[in-house]
């Protein structure tokens, strides 16, 4: 399932490098691709450019804040492309034009300074598991069919061009209006969606590149967040080799040359 990661790590962009605690990431999926892995298995994999992000600012729970979190930036642009406020807090820790801004919790704010660099060495390796943050891919306005999975209208028994429609839309006489949050037709996708428990097939340090297991919301080119994963396994589970005994239904060891089939007395 998983590959070793390269030897080399890539060179920070630019401060030291921050603490390995906070494990997230901001990069730009690439596209999908397909790899084998040592054990022959070819599998299909989204390709993300994750970091190096910045440090922009770090926040702390005994500060005028009141919690605990850093501010991570991450893609070069040029200056005129963003505004005035926004380019002097990144000039103030001593960093050029970023684009994209994201602030994540810690749990302990210290050992992070702005100015510091995140990348994926030491951070995520083969193996693990992640989640998968980004804007979907938008689909404009739909029907009811394709936005929420209706099944439609049946074509006969006098039905007239009615195969599509969302069908009765309010089922109550006395209120005589359609209900907030009804299921209908409307704008569909680019919305933040999240995507669990993606295993990491391999990482190359070196082009900051890391390829994800499955595929991951957004287009290509979008900006996602990886984050550790939520779940109480953290890492794949290496596969249980048999030991070449066979059991029966009550975990009695068969031993060889048995019969399995036994006549009735």
């Amino acid at each position: 399932m998983t590959e070793q990661t390269e030897t080399k790590p890539a060179a920070p962009a630019g401060g030291k490098p921050a603490p390995a605690t906070l494990r997230a990431l901001l990069g730009e999926k690439v596209g999908m691709t397909q790899i084998f892995t040592p054990e022959g298995e070819l599998k299909g994999v989204t390709v993300v450019k994750a970091g190096p992000c910045s440090v922009v600012r770090v926040k702390k729970a005994d500060g005028p804040d009141g919690y605990n979190a850093v501010l991570l930036a991450f893609k070069e642009v040029r200056e005129k492309s963003l505004n005035k406020p926004g380019l002097g807090e990144l000039k103030k820790a001593g960093l050029g034009a970023l684009r994209h801004q994201r602030e994540f919790r810690v749990k302990d704010s210290a050992g992070f300074e702005p100015g510091q660099t995140l990348t994926l060495d030491g951070r995520f390796a083969a193996g693990d598991y992640v989640d998968v943050q980004a804007k979907s891919k938008a689909s404009g306005f739909q029907g009811a069919m394709k936005r929420h999975g209706f099944a439609g209208l049946p074509a006969s028994h006098g039905a007239s061009d009615k195969q599509r429609s969302p069908g009765s839309l309010a089922s109550r006489r006395s209120l005589g209006k359609v209900l907030s949050g009804q299921r209908m037709a409307g704008r569909t996708g680019g919305e933040t969606t999240t995507t669990t428990k993606i295993a990491v097939v391999k990482v190359e340090l070196e082009k900051n590149l890391v390829y994800l297991y499955g595929p991951v919301p957004g287009p290509a080119g979008g900006i996602v967040t990886i984050i550790e994963t939520a779940a109480t396994l953290k890492k794949v589970k290496a596969p249980v080799k048999s030991s070449g005994i066979k059991k029966d239904k009550m975990g009695n060891i068969i031993q060889p040359g048995a019969d399995k089939k036994k006549g009735k007395k």
